[in-house]
């Protein structure tokens, strides 16, 4: 009746997870417990629970990022600890625990970490930036964002029901196959994220079809901001790649499940025919989660240094190259598999011209600043430190696109190093930059910035405390996922980055700080006029938070920087521009339809880890008919009258003339 599920699934005899998921369920229900008594469960349902308003969506990405960001900082802090103490000695984590925590951290950090903190600010400011009223596909968007939801809960639940995969953050075979791994660790991986693979690769669609065929009036390819360029470029490396990866994982599944020989060596099978595959995904992974990032750096090296930014259009061939050249490198992760000097080679040389676009790229934030009136606002200190970071992370990168470099590096803490240079240092520090820029944006009020910098400089310092000692231990030879070891010279560099990942703990409750003082002085940090930073963009044009329907009139747009040449207009008249025709406006109507799928997603996946095939077959049955129930819907807009139209952007322009009042009046000559 329940497959493979017993009791003896629950790891009663190991406390630490054991403790770790019943803190998390008792928090989990505290929560919900305290919404449904405090009465906020009809407006989370109604606001954003069924929303499809893709400010909303963003929102709700770039949270379950963050809280999947913890989880996966928790798990670094284990695994640092362990190896700190782990030396002629077992240390606290039993092997094949600490087996799990590496292939969960991994895997969430990338999946359910980054991914979501990327595509959130996709979802929030891309539209914004282009002058519409919302993506193309608004309730695909909501089924997206719930699928991934659904991965996230997927692997949080094999904490404490099953296992995790022990294979590392990539199930290479033969390890992965039932053969050597038959638990339910490597299915918990497989299913969620299969399930949220297909979230992702809608999103892609999503957003190549909104940015190619919805822009406001006047915004040619030219015209878009540039963190558009970048979000086009990502969303076709994941509607390029993401099939590849679906389609990998199902082989391995075929192989799990129904005993196929896709990637064993009896029948036919090749092992390393799965280390292509998965890095024909894995490479282009690395990009579809950086050059979100880089876009949002180019937004904000412009805006603080009071500057367009420098060589637009070699910024955007610049990111068309990188998307482009990011499917021929792939094979310099496995340099040591024995292809051959031409092979290795050709991905060298291929590995080492994808640089070219970076540098670029860096080149011209350079170039932006240079000239400038420069604010050391938070945003900007991370984009600062993010050059700095990332380009160490580039000449170690190239550095391992020599082959014979890589043969003496290979799956050592320099590779792992270098790794971690590049995604923190580029995605995380985005994430970070992004989150105070837009805050305001999202919320109205902006958030604090003595403690944002004080977070931003813990960071900063201990992103290097942690991981130039693994630079250091891995020329020394020590190689990745040890659990314990007895080489004396190793010793050192592992107590130091121990004591990094604890500044970065320290920088992280700075974040947290930073927020619960910037909510409770959150009239003072009000943004009035919708424009805190003095931005370019049109995202800044609208009210902070915008509403529901973004924008009263859509713009129209002449010139790279529509916004900024409005507000300098409107700065030298001292008026606006004269108030519009207001008009009713269509918007998608909120819909379960997402959160319904994704629900019936979780029994079935769940139902597929542990062969409960009965319920698998109720949940496909189930989210079908969701799909079905919603494709026969009558109606799915509804009207915003002229009239509140009218009222909500009367209130924005009022706020924008007395701004421009004060102005004028600060500048009149005493």
């Amino acid at each position: 009746m329940l497959g493979k599920l017993t009791w003896d699934a629950i790891p009663w005899s190991q406390p630490i997870p054991l403790v770790a998921g019943g803190v998390v369920l008792l928090v989990l229900l505290a929560v919900i417990a305290w919404v449904i008594v405090r009465g906020y469960l009809p407006y989370l349902w109604r606001e954003w629970i069924t929303s499809v308003d893709h400010k909303r969506i963003g929102v709700m990405y770039i949270l379950l990022g963050v809280v999947m960001l913890l989880r996966g900082f928790i798990d670094a802090l284990m695994m640092r600890s362990q190896q700190a103490i782990a030396f002629n000695a077992p240390g606290y984590l039993p092997p094949e625990h600490y087996n799990q925590i590496f292939s969960a951290h991994g895997t969430i950090m990338i999946f359910f970490a980054a991914m979501p903190l990327v595509i959130g600010l996709m979802n929030f400011v891309v539209p914004l930036q282009l002058g519409v009223r919302d993506v193309a596909f608004p309730t695909l968007n909501s089924t997206s964002f719930w699928l991934t939801a659904t991965g996230a809960l997927l692997v949080n639940i094999s904490l404490v029901v099953g296992e995790f995969a022990r294979t590392g953050w990539l199930p290479y075979p033969p390890l992965s196959e039932t053969q050597y791994l038959p638990g339910v660790g490597v299915d918990y991986y497989l299913w969620s994220l299969q399930i949220s693979g297909v979230g992702t690769l809608l999103t892609g669609v999503n957003f190549v079809t909104t940015i190619l065929k919805i822009r406001a009036p006047g915004m040619s390819y030219f015209r878009m901001p540039m963190f558009c360029w970048t979000a086009l470029a990502s969303s076709l490396l994941i509607v390029a790649a993401f099939p590849v990866l679906t389609a990998t994982l199902g082989m391995l599944l075929l192989d799990r499940y129904l005993g196929f020989h896709f990637f064993t060596n009896t029948a036919g099978g090749n092992m390393m025919m799965f280390v292509n595959l998965i890095w024909v995904w894995g490479h282009p992974e690395v990009y579809i989660l950086v050059l979100p990032a880089f876009g949002v750096f180019s937004e904000i090296f412009s805006t603080f240094s009071g500057k367009p930014l420098f060589g637009y259009r070699s910024m955007v061939m610049a990111t068309l190259f990188i998307c482009v050249v990011s499917f021929t490198v792939w094979l310099h992760h496995f340099f040591t598999m024995g292809a051959g000097a031409n092979v290795n080679a050709t991905f060298g040389i291929a590995t080492s011209v994808i640089a070219v676009g970076t540098g670029v790229k860096v080149y011209n934030w350079i170039f932006t600043m240079y000239g400038g009136r420069i604010r050391f606002a938070t945003p900007m200190l991370w984009a600062m430190g993010f050059i700095v970071t990332f380009i160490i992370g580039g000449m170690t990168g190239v550095l391992l696109a020599v082959p014979p470099a890589d043969f003496m590096l290979h799956n050592s803490l320099f590779l792992v190093a270098h790794f971690h240079n590049v995604i923190i240092g580029g995605v995380l520090f985005a994430g970070f930059a992004a989150l105070t820029y837009w805050f305001p944006k999202a919320f109205g009020f902006q958030l604090d910035e003595a403690w944002g910098k004080a977070a931003f400089w813990l960071g900063l310092i201990g992103f290097y405390v942690t991981f130039i000692p693994l630079y250091a231990a891995g020329l020394q030879g020590m190689t990745r996922r040890m659990q314990h070891y007895d080489v004396a010279a190793w010793r050192p560099w592992m107590l130091v980055a121990a004591v990094g990942v604890l500044i970065l703990l320290a920088g992280g409750i700075c974040q947290v700080v930073q927020l619960v003082v910037s909510i409770r002085h959150r009239d003072e940090l009000r943004d009035v006029i919708g424009d805190p930073w003095n931005g370019r963009s049109l995202e800044w044009a609208t009210s902070s938070p915008p509403p529901s329907f973004n924008f009263a009139v859509l713009p129209n747009v002449h010139g790279e920087e529509p916004y900024w040449e409005i507000k300098r207009r409107a700065i030298e008249s001292a008026h606006l521009t004269p108030e519009p025709q207001y008009e009713d406006i269509e918007m998608p109507r909120n819909s379960p339809t997402g959160v319904i799928t994704a629900f019936f997603a979780t029994i079935t996946g769940f139902a597929a880890i542990w062969h409960i095939w009965w319920m698998v077959v109720l949940g496909l049955v189930a989210a079908y008919v969701v799909f079905v129930w919603f494709a026969w819907r009558d109606v799915d807009e509804y009207v915003i009258p002229a009239a509140e139209v009218a009222r909500l952007d009367r209130e924005r322009r009022g706020a924008r003339q007395a701004w421009l009042d004060a102005h004028a009046r600060a500048e009149e000559p005493a």
